[in-house]
């Protein structure tokens, strides 16, 4: 059986504050195979975007890391020195950031940017780099590439930018691609043809990503895996027809409530909500998360929570009817 290029268990992630310990991320395990996307969904603040930096080490000095296993293709990246960290990341390991404007650098040239990563990893002269960056420019659907080498940031659309921003991640062929809610600053026809192109480069490069998004519109249409996170764990993960199907979390249900479907949605009905507030994360975090705000709250929940798993599809939930009621709201 094939081993997962990416394997993590308990992850979690601890910032000091003013009032406390903030538990921004708490005992997150997933797996991924290479070729597959993984798409986190969640509300912001979430501790999505944190779960992506803490997988390419670029969390800040005062934020602690531990797990009990971070294994990218037999590299423990959880204890990799910070040299052996920078040898991976743009080579195997890319990140494609969520705002272009501010990860792009306003003071170097498009081509300078794209083709600085090649020429740390790559054993490649600057002419054949110049080419590949021609190149990838033109996969990603940029025309007159060449000329484009030559300018600056401010000079492209957003749009453009964030092509940019793809085509860098993918100057040296990496294995793993992150992708932080790459969509966000763009506009719906812009979003639809970022996400098929960052889709079809994963199938024909055979490369994993982990794609992290607030949207289940994106989710529906790439993912392979769904992993729901909610207050900094995640409460629902599983093969995206499973979770979409027969969602089996609260928290699931709540969100597919909240976006509009085809077929079924009436012009002008109103669309679900959750109500309240996500929890202060500081001091002792206890039990269910989501019990503040969950319709099926019992006492119970004030205790921790164990995992249920049913094949590939965990949820973190003890409502004795949860799946019953996850059942009855889908064909509803």
């Amino acid at each position: 059986m094939e081993n997962p290029l990416l394997s993590v268990r308990n992850l979690t992630l601890d910032i000091p504050v003013g009032g406390g310990t903030l538990h921004a991320v708490r005992g997150i395990d997933f797996d991924l195979m290479r070729g597959e996307t993984l798409c986190i969904v969640g509300e912001s603040g979430s501790g999505k975007s944190l779960t992506s930096l803490a997988l390419m080490g670029l969390l800040g000095k005062t934020i602690r890391r531990s797990a009990d296993r971070m294994d990218f293709d037999g590299t423990d990246i959880l204890t990799a020195k910070p040299r052996a960290m920078r040898a991976l990341r743009g080579d195997r390991m890319a990140m494609i950031f969520q705002e272009p404007m501010t990860s792009l650098n306003p003071a170097y040239t498009i081509g300078d940017q794209l083709t600085e990563a090649l020429l740390l990893h790559k054993s490649v002269g600057r002419e054949a780099a110049r080419e590949r960056a021609i190149e990838l420019l033109e996969k990603v659907g940029i025309t007159a590439a060449r000329s484009r080498l030559g300018q600056y940031p401010h000079q492209l659309s957003g749009g453009l930018r964030q092509r940019v921003m793809i085509a860098m991640a993918l100057m040296c062929e990496p294995e793993l691609i992150i992708a932080d809610e790459p969509t966000t600053a763009l506009d719906v026809t812009i979003q639809a043809q970022i996400l098929r192109l960052l889709y079809d480069l994963g199938r024909e490069m055979n490369m994993a990503m982990i794609l992290i998004t607030h949207d289940l519109g994106v989710v529906a249409r790439v993912a392979d895996k769904v992993a729901v996170m909610y207050a900094g764990e995640l409460v629902e993960t599983g093969p995206a027809t499973d979770v979409f199907n027969t969602p089996s979390h609260p928290y699931t249900r709540g969100l597919l409530r909240c976006i509009p479907q085809p077929g079924k949605t009436e012009r002008g009905s109103t669309l679900g909500t959750i109500p309240g507030i996500v929890p202060s994360l500081i001091g002792d975090v206890q039990g269910c998360a989501f019990r503040t705000r969950c319709p099926f709250a019992q006492a119970e929940c004030k205790a921790d929570i164990p995992r249920r798993e049913e094949g590939t599809h965990m949820f973190r939930c003890i409502h004795p009817d949860g799946k019953r009621h996850a059942e009855e709201e889908v064909t509803a």
